[in-house]
């Protein structure tokens, strides 16, 4: 569950912490106190998309936290697929967002991307608001909560699905590539015979073209190289009087006589011997070097050529020698299928054949689940509608079959609803006001949260469109949703923040120009006060006191966790 919010300098919100209860929390506030700008936050810190507009007026960053502990075994399994491992049950997730417009997003203090944190966050927090009662508006949605719904039996049938139709889209397009006219091929099949003969006869190897630069590059230099060469062996070895090699030959046999007479003078002697060893071995390698070059331009005419052929095939077949040799191995691979063309074309036919085979054979399956499954999603639908104060709805989802499959079957379906006594079954997005959309989607969650392992549910703007009455139904059914799930919910309505385990209340206040939103827990008798506030508007009586109290008692009775 999210145990605690933490926000700093998140558009008027200074910077404040709060700590959530288990089961239902509830927020109140006045319009405007901020209550829109938290569950923004909280988005932020979910990795949703958010501009450095929200950073506070005056500050250098925003940052949001979340801690999330008393995490389930499904959970914690879920987040390690991911890579992420609670440190003693407990996960932090924080997004500090910066002037730059750049942010950093942090898992248990490790920085993570946006998308990481997003993903992880879905295991642990869903908000439901607005935009999600408006996906009931679009028909392929329907089909996502029938197979969530579903899950337990699709969520495998599924991914073999999905792994079939890749397989099957696959080979229709080779299939499709391969309906080319006769004179296609025979012209494909002579520019891949001159493009292998070309390759092979370069008989290539992989590194050579780096040695060959390295070489090019040498002989390109080789006069300067020669002339150095020649300098220097003038001056340790060609000039008879005064060459560095019999100029050292003549200290050594100096130092020869005296090496008798201390330790020092032997040691002496031997790092001039060294010395003159490394001076004939430079003198060696250095002539041979020297000589060398005075063939070496045959050997440059060689080494361009190399490289210029070498250079000629990457332009043609690939940046890398390896790239242009496994060029060669797909001409010769369609060489031999062209060479057996028609027996290829037969068992490419075939293959396309099972996997369309087995792809409407997954979809046969699937479809049959969903059919059944829908039949008691409604009933369950229906009878939460009926819970939340719609007096005669009756429910629908008739699953149909499209002209073509998809990763996910080939079923559509769409929610088909009748609000009043006598009315004919029509598609929901025809008849839904945006009240009754509301609670729709809140009968849909109600039903599917013993099939989610979501541990936390954000309810933003639940209450739209409805009062009285209605309202009471919807905190009932929050109250039971949250019997196995902890809730947090933003609300106008008394009836709904009556039913609260934890009573919070967002509050704006001005000093000195600066504004700045808090939010803080309520007890008891204040969480009645505010009950009353809501109630009674502007003027507080005893009378409008002493209803929200009772209020408060009633939703009390009615919670048994």
């Amino acid at each position: 569950m999210l145990h605690s919010l933490h926000v700093k300098n998140f558009a008027i919100i200074d910077e404040t912490e709060v700590v959530f209860r288990d089961h239902l929390n509830i927020m109140t506030g006045e319009t405007g106190a901020g209550k829109s700008i938290l569950i923004g936050s909280v988005n932020a810190a979910l990795g949703a998309k958010v501009s450095k507009e929200v950073i506070r007026q005056g500050a250098e960053y925003a940052l949001v936290e979340l801690i999330f502990d008393q995490l389930s075994e499904q959970t914690e399994a879920a987040l390690r697929e991911l890579d992420i491992i609670p440190e003693e049950g407990m996960l932090i997730l924080s997004r500090k967002i910066m002037e730059s417009g750049k942010s950093i997003c942090k898992i248990n203090g490790e920085t993570v991307t946006a998308s990481s944190l997003k993903e992880t966050a879905e295991l642990l927090l869903h908000i439901h608001g607005q935009q999600e009662n408006q996906s009931l508006l679009h028909k392929a949605s329907h089909l996502q909560l029938l197979d969530r719904f579903a899950a337990e039996e699709l969520t495998d049938l599924l991914e073999q699905m999905k792994e079939a139709y890749h397989k099957y889209k696959g080979l229709k397009k080779e299939l499709l590539e391969e309906s080319s006219s006769e004179e296609e091929k025979n012209r494909e099949t002579a520019y891949l015979e001159f493009a292998l003969e070309e390759i092979m006869a370069a008989k290539l190897v992989c590194g050579e073209d780096g040695q060959l630069e390295e070489e090019f590059r040498f002989l390109s230099n080789g006069r300067q190289i020669a002339e150095t060469l020649a300098n220097c062996l003038r001056y340790t070895r060609d000039d008879e009087d005064s060459n560095a090699e019999s100029m050292m030959s003549a200290a050594e046999r100096q130092l020869t006589r005296i090496v008798d007479y201390n330790p020092k003078l032997s040691e002496l002697s031997e790092l001039l011997s060294e010395a003159e060893s490394m001076l004939l071995e430079f003198n060696r390698q250095a002539g041979s070097l020297a000589a060398s070059m005075e063939d070496s331009q045959e050997r440059f005419s060689e080494v361009e050529a190399r490289l210029d052929l070498i250079n000629s095939l990457k332009s043609k077949y690939g940046r890398t020698i390896k790239e242009i040799q496994e060029y060669a191995a797909e001409c010769e691979a369609k060489l031999n299928k062209y060479k057996n063309y028609e027996e290829y074309l037969e068992n490419l036919r075939k293959n396309y054949k099972k996997a369309e085979k087995e792809c409407l054979v997954l979809c046969k399956k699937i479809s049959d689940i969903r059919k059944k499954r829908a039949a008691v999603l409604t009933k369950a639908v229906q009878q939460a509608l009926l819970d939340l104060n719609f007096s005669e709805v009756k429910l629908e989802l008739p699953i149909e079959q499209t002209e073509q499959f998809r990763t996910d079957g080939y079923d559509a379906c769409e929610f088909m609803i009748s609000l009043n006594p006598g009315e004919p079954l029509r598609p929901l997005v025809k008849i839904a006001s945006g009240g009754e959309l509301s609670r729709i989607m809140l009968a849909i969650k109600s039903v599917l949260a013993d099939k989610d392992d979501i541990p936390t549910l954000i309810f933003d703007e639940i209450d739209t469109g409805i009062s009285g009455r209605t309202a009471q139904k919807v905190s009932e059914k929050l109250a039971h949703i949250s019997a196995g799930h902890q809730i947090l919910c933003i609300t106008h309505l008394a009836q709904i923040a009556a039913m609260a385990d934890a009573h919070f209340i967002i509050e704006k206040s001005a000093k000195e120009g600066h504004v700045k939103t808090q939010i803080r827990e309520l007890d008891r008798k204040e969480s009645c006060e505010e009950l009353a506030r809501i109630l009674g508007g502007a003027k507080i009586t005893d009378a409008v006191y002493e209803n929200a109290r009772e209020m408060k008692q009633l939703a009390d009775s009615y919670k048994n966790y």
